[in-house]
């Protein structure tokens, strides 16, 4: 890149932004379904369900497009969503009648196989090391 970081949508990089896309998918759908057929039962767990699925398509497409900009916007992204899962996953613990039903940050992602609390450390530990200039290339001396 022009700027002398490395991409963020390549190598593992291109792991880290299918598992986002696939979990902002997940999370969207479950949202959606909470909000729209059971909001009554729970709806600060229901909403914050919706704001994590937002969290994870901006996310996605930041690491994705991995722009200066872009970079800045998926740093602010994931580390919402890391205060987010540990925020949500300790309320869940602490209030259990708020969250009678999973949410994609409750319970600290159980129902999503830990993947949600997971996935914000990768995020920042993939923009941290791509964030370096990549080592030049030793050439025939």
């Amino acid at each position: 890149m022009a700027d002398g970081v490395r991409s963020t949508r390549s190598g593992p990089g291109i792991l880290l932004v299918a598992v986002y896309g696939l979990l902002a998918l997940a999370a969207t759908g479950r949202s959606t379904l909470q909000i729209l057929e059971y909001f009554s039962r729970a709806p600060l767990a229901y909403l914050l369900s919706a704001v994590a699925a937002v969290i994870y398509v901006v996310a996605t497409v930041a690491l994705a497009r991995g722009d200066r900009t872009s970079r800045r916007v998926a740093l602010v992204a994931i580390s919402v969503e890391l205060a987010g899962v540990l925020v949500v996953g300790l309320a869940s613990y602490l209030a259990p009648s708020a969250f009678p039903d999973k949410t994609v940050w409750s319970h600290f992602g159980s129902g999503y196989g830990f993947v949600p609390l997971v996935l914000p450390m990768l995020g920042l530990a993939w923009l941290r090391r791509t964030a370096r200039p990549a080592a030049p290339v030793a050439g025939p001396g």
